[in-house]
């Protein structure tokens, strides 16, 4: 029975790593190989599109015409880093004090106040868009970087996440630290951020997942090209750019994969801490 369960779980680690050797190899293809494979799909002949597990004459001329003379991905990539880097350091600076007080502080409509959190939390993008939309077109903020990145730096689930990190650091930890003289700001820093900082790592390595990947956002916030990032990158290469379009998605997700690997540990940790009750 162990076996069985071994080789299904084999099959399906396989199944899940497949998209990405799909990519690689694709990315690693001629022009004209790539051609022959996908005819199909470019509308150049008849049939079903077919693939090959490995390139016959592997060559990254799809990644040096991507990297040298692609003056456009290099615009988008920094927009996405722009983004990416702005939202993260956002929700530290505004979720880890708003978590803080949720975690440690009482005060009245605290449970109605983060039950709304909550309910926020839950609302998809659509819900909030038309909304989000009539703000930022009041703020004057549509068509910028900052229409994309405000709304993110207030997302409610990193400061659900660290909360629940901060919830957990003994009260008799604090107490001790009161008796020392310590201030309220200075045992948030010299206690709760260092014993809260899984869960800041992880609320970091999950905004990261999400905000690297944006779409629907820039979709319907950005209008003008030179601004958008790189998700809005992929959809707009043609197929006759296939190369190309299997070059860009791997350096797309690469450092997707570089972050996970690196915050893997505090990512499981997060996880788990949104599963506990109160």
């Amino acid at each position: 029975m162990r076996k069985v369960m071994t080789g299904i779980l084999i099959l399906l680690a396989g199944a899940a790593v497949f998209p990405v050797l799909f990519l690689v190899c694709g990315s690693m293809m001629g022009e004209t190989e790539l051609s022959a494979l996908l005819a199909p799909v470019l509308g150049e002949a008849g049939g079903f599109a077919s693939w090959k597990l490995l390139p016959e004459y592997p060559t990254l001329r799809s990644y040096v015409k991507l990297l040298l003379d692609s003056p456009e991905f290099f615009v988008m990539f920094w927009n996405s880093v722009k983004i990416t880097a702005s939202v993260l350091a956002g929700q530290i600076l505004v979720g880890a004090p708003a978590a803080w007080g949720f975690a440690r502080y009482h005060f009245p409509g605290k449970k109605i106040l983060f039950t709304l959190y909550i309910a926020l939390m839950m609302m998809p993008f659509q819900v909030m868009m038309l909304s989000n939309y009539l703000v930022l077109n009041s703020l004057g903020l549509l068509d910028t970087l900052a229409g994309i990145i405000l709304p993110a730096v207030f997302s409610t689930f990193p400061v659900f996440l660290m909360y629940r990190f901060f919830q957990g650091i003994p009260e008799a930890v604090l107490e001790s630290a009161r008796l020392d003289g310590a201030g309220d700001f200075q045992i948030f820093v010299r206690i709760g951020i260092p014993l809260g900082s899984p869960g800041m790592i992880s609320a970091l390595v999950l905004g990261f997942l999400e905000n690297w990947n944006l779409l629907e956002q820039p979709m319907a916030f950005l209008k003008t090209k030179e601004k958008w990032p790189l998700s809005l990158y992929l959809p707009n290469i043609s197929m006759e750019q296939a190369g190309a379009a299997f070059a860009a998605s791997v350096l797309v997700l690469l450092p997707s994969v570089l972050v996970f690997l690196a915050g893997q540990d505090y990512l499981e940790q997060g996880i788990v801490s949104t599963a506990v009750k109160e």
